[in-house]
């Protein structure tokens, strides 16, 4: 994977150009954060063009209405709409791309997905791509306003293919130490990537230890940080007596590791968001961890992820320790010249339970 020099190199370059252009804070340690453009369309479904079409070939045939983004929009929860990016990528046959949303966006369970042209997969962005970057944005739990600017996604690009295999986790963990509980290191669940599991018992029996989205919650700014109050749009779930919480289906759900998890300085970490063979949940929309996560001194000893939990078509019940999700690690090219965490202005580098940063 690129690290931020190398996207640097390639803004410089032209490989990845903007309308405006493509800004400094934009780049974060190995990923580019992605911009609305300035014309949105309200579309009757979500689709991928397919080999044969564009994207925008495609649009035509679906299109409800058109979005002036210029000025504050509203997009309505439930509805599927697409917009244009002001990104456009000409990328050498060596590169392909990886999209996924940035974590405030998956703390507002707003479901995004990356589309290019001729696609026949979301969020992947083939070697060599040249062309327009498109972004389906479909509001699950709130109605959002968001402008021409607004960053809800961002890309990833790598060199060849990067592998996240056991034997680099296992001896990475004995070097660095990937997992820990409290301030003490433990041993890692290692099987297809890091598992980790969930923390249903918090500090003490007054703590919370996630949250429920209420059903019927006012709009929400994007623009507006540490504004509102959480009460509003959360039902907070205190410490189940018997260490046990029942999803119900379809709700949305802040929740929060167990363990506290590292990324390492050449490292970046991605987690699978689904896995049926676990339980019929989602476990994380966002999905990636930069390099620096839970690393350096403001964490010595990791920081803790939040879980961004829908359990599908029927109850289920989590338990504390449950495992939930995994990680996957990935090598960078290069140690970035910037980590993740305060020192980069990173929202969430010493979290424990938090919801997005538009709440107080």
């Amino acid at each position: 994977m690129l690290a931020a020099q190398h996207l640097e190199e390639l803004i410089a370059a032209g490989r990845i150009t903007g309308e405006p252009a493509v800004q400094p804070a934009q780049v974060q340690p190995a990923s580019v954060d992605l911009r609305l453009g300035a014309t949105g369309y309200r579309v009757q479904a979500s689709f991928l063009p397919g080999e044969r079409a564009t994207v925008r070939e495609r649009l035509d045939e679906l299109v409800m209405h058109e979005i002036d983004l210029t000025r504050p929009c509203v997009l309505e929860k439930g509805c599927v709409y697409l917009v244009p990016l002001a990104e456009t990528l000409d990328l050498p046959e060596t590169l392909s791309g990886k999209a996924n949303p940035k974590s405030t966006t998956g703390r507002l369970d707003i479901f995004t997905r990356l589309i290019v042209d001729h696609a026949t997969e979301f969020d992947v962005v083939p070697a060599g791509y040249r062309g327009p970057l498109y972004l389906e944005i479909v509001p699950r739990t709130f109605s959002v306003l968001v402008t021409q600017g607004t960053r809800l996604n961002q890309l990833r690009l790598a060199l060849g293919a990067p592998e996240s295999n056991d034997a680099l986790l296992d001896e990475l963990h004995d070097r660095e130490g990937l997992v820990f509980v409290g301030d003490a290191p433990i041993d890692a669940r290692i099987a297809g990537g890091l598992w980790i599991g969930v923390d249903l018992v918090g500090a003490d029996a007054t703590s919370v230890v996630g949250y429920r989205a209420r059903a019927h919650a006012p709009l929400i700014d994007l623009s507006r940080i540490a504004h509102y109050d959480p009460r509003d749009f959360w039902e907070s779930i205190p410490r189940p007596g018997k260490g046990r919480l029942i999803l119900n289906p379809d709700d949305f759900y802040i929740l929060m590791s167990r363990e506290r998890v590292r990324v390492p300085a050449r490292y970046a970490a991605a987690m699978v968001p689904y896995e049926p063979a676990i339980g019929e949940f989602r476990v994380h929309y966002a999905g990636f961890f930069d390099p620096g996560f839970g690393h350096g001194p403001h964490a010595p000893t990791g920081t803790r992820a939040v879980l961004e939990v829908r359990s599908h078509e029927v109850p289920f019940v989590l338990e504390d320790g449950q495992i939930v999700g995994r990680l996957l690690y990935e090598r960078l090219l290069d140690e970035p010249t910037k980590l993740y965490g305060a020192d980069i202005g990173s929202s969430y580098s010493t979290q424990l339970l938090r919801l997005a940063k538009q709440f107080r």
